[in-house]
């Protein structure tokens, strides 16, 4: 398997995935990746693909947010085809972007999931950071992960990129 970054060429092959992963709400995450692909949020370098024998599987995403006006990440989503969930898809993608960032010298990066699922990535809640959702009822699952260049001033309510507020 090979985490790279996208390509225009994958733009189809990511919605496809996206649709797949997400089939429980047909549309929602598909729409949502090409609005922030439009987006002035949009970091290429950090919206990659696992491809495996020539075959997109996966695709994960962090763009633009902000903590307290502060520049900071939001990952999301992450896309594996149903049928290579739980074979490393996933957990290599998530690897690679937390890598890709903390080069670029980004703080931290935040998500909204399955604390079970993330933790494993050294994720922990964002209130132990003093980092608060956009939407309170979020909090349970809202994550933070810091990064090198994190610092314990950087505080407040994370605001994602625009395309998250019309979900």
């Amino acid at each position: 398997m090979l985490i790279r970054r996208e390509a225009d060429a994958d733009v189809e092959a990511i919605r496809a995935v996206t649709g797949a992963a997400f089939a429980a709400n047909p549309g929602g995450e598909v729409r949502l990746v090409d609005e922030l692909r439009a987006d002035p949020g949009w970091i290429p370098a950090l919206s990659l693909v696992a491809e495996a024998d020539g075959e997109v599987v996966g695709h994960v995403v962090c763009t633009r947010g902000s903590v307290g006006g502060a520049p900071a990440l939001g990952l999301g989503p992450l896309s594996v085809l149903p049928a290579r969930q739980r074979t490393g898809v996933g957990k290599a993608l998530v690897h690679t972007a937390l890598g890709v960032a903390d080069g670029l010298g980004e703080p931290l990066v935040v998500l909204l999931g399955d604390p079970a699922y993330y933790s494993r990535f050294g994720f922990r809640p964002a209130a132990d950071l003093g980092i608060t959702p956009p939407v309170a009822e979020w909090a349970p699952h809202f994550q933070v992960r810091a990064l090198t260049t994190y610092h314990p001033g950087l505080r407040g309510e994370f605001h994602y990129a625009t395309p998250f507020t019309t979900l």
